[in-house]
């Protein structure tokens, strides 16, 4: 670095306008004197400059030895909305019942309001939870009557099950479910819309053909009268021409209930038997040996949807009044806004065909002895909300030699979500 600094010096001299020859000793002294000077001056900048490079360095060291190397991100794990949804309903009913065994006719108002959880935690599995109101714990019906006063109504759980698609085209169900067997039609002849079933279920498609099969407890206490149902269904859903679907099959179901009390009471009152018959202790004459046969045909008539129908049910343990049949036309579907439906059926069921607890609560009262026509409309007022009415035109207890007639309105407005 010092030859440096003479090059410097030596240039500032020769850049000097001055000679030798015109400068006198003072002079020269003098200009020796400023080189000397402001060689020093370099040397303290010099100095400055490496102590300064020397601390940023290390600075830097520290720098890169305290601070870790940065991770590469981890995909982030699926949030909550992702794998749980919320859906349920909320419906207010106006009701009118006629019936002849009775002096008066009833007038109500109901709501039905229904809430469910469904997460699916992991590909091919499903788990739900649900509460539903009820009436007095109603097996087969959502219903809640408003009144006393404004009281607070009674909440109870719906569903709590599991849904695991275990192997291509296989689901094993468990818990407290939606009934998985096939209803043609979607007609309540055996099973209510709103009974869900308590034990297991199977549902099997492969191709055309599918098979279900259900087990579920009536009564699941030993220390009370213990009782089973179970059975399945097979058949086939067969879309042999263009825009003609033909859904056909054969079900068995067996109840064992010959011989046991009742399984349901309304509290304060004795339990009901809903049109079975009974011997003279009040318990079960028969078992239910449901034996089923189903056809559902559905195609497009001027655009819309038109399902037509026929199930047929016998009672193989009973000695008579045994059998149940309905048939029924549906026209459109009112789901989108501005669409709307027509349903006509006509159903005789005799007192013993089914388990008249689980049987369609609405048609001639509920349970069984019962035969008549049934009309509902729909119009979807939004994709969410539609207005519904359905006549039930009945007569009951021609088997039990008490024939009457029964009539029911229902006027409804739905609201999903």
């Amino acid at each position: 670095m010092n030859g440096k600094r003479l090059a410097l010096a030596a240039g500032l001299l020769l850049a000097s306008p001055l000679t030798p020859a015109a400068v006198t000793d003072a002079e020269f002294q003098a200009l020796k004197d400023s080189i000397a000077a402001l060689t020093q001056k370099l040397g303290q900048m010099e100095q400055a400059l490496a102590a300064e490079k020397a601390r940023t360095g290390q600075a830097e060291a520290v720098a890169t030895t305290a601070a870790p190397a940065v991770a590469p991100a981890r995909p982030a794990a699926a949030s909550w909305a992702e794998k749980v949804t919320l859906q349920g309903d909320l419906r207010g009913r106006y009701e009118n019942i006629d019936d002849d065994s009775r002096s008066d006719e009833r007038n109500r108002e109901r709501i039905r309001a229904r809430a469910g959880i469904v997460a699916r935690p992991e590909p091919g599995l499903e788990v739900g939870f649900g509460l539903s109101t009820s009436q007095d714990a109603d097996p087969v019906s959502s219903n809640q009557t408003i009144g006393s006063g404004g009281s607070r109504k009674d909440i109870y759980l719906d569903l709590a099950y599991f849904n695991w698609a275990a192997a291509e085209g296989l689901n094993v169900i468990g818990g407290k479910f939606r009934n998985n067997l096939y209803k043609p039609g979607k007609h309540s002849l055996i099973w209510d819309g709103d009974l869900n079933p308590e034990g297991l279920g199977l549902s099997y498609v492969n191709g055309i053909f599918f098979a279900n099969a259900m087990t579920t407890w009536v009564e699941s206490d030993s220390d009370s009268t213990e009782a089973i149902g179970a059975g399945g269904q097979i058949g086939v859903a067969w879309p042999f021409a263009d825009g003609l679907k033909l859904t056909a099959g054969a079900g068995y179901f067996t109840i064992n209930t010959e011989g046991k009390g009742g399984f349901y009471a309304v509290p304060g009152k004795s339990a009901k038997f809903f049109g079975n018959s009974v011997d003279a202790n009040n318990r079960y004459l028969y078992d239910y040996d449901e034996l089923e046969g189903f056809a559902e045909l559905g195609f497009a008539l001027f655009g819309m949807p038109v399902s037509l129908f026929i199930d047929y049910v016998t009672n193989t343990d009973a000695g008579e009044f045994d059998t149940g049949w309905a048939a029924g036309a549906q026209l459109g579907v009112a789901k989108a806004r501005g669409s709307w439906e027509f349903l006509y059926a006509y159903q005789d069921l005799e007192r013993d065909a089914v388990f008249g607890l689980w049987t369609d609560s609405d048609f001639g009262g509920g349970g069984t002895d019962n035969s008549g026509h049934l009309l509902r409309g729909a119009y979807a007022l939004t994709d969410k909300t539609s207005a519904a009415l359905s006549y039930f035109i009945n007569e009951v207890g021609g088997n039990a030699g008490v024939e009457h007639n029964y009539d029911r309105f229902q006027l409804d407005l739905n609201f999903k979500y």
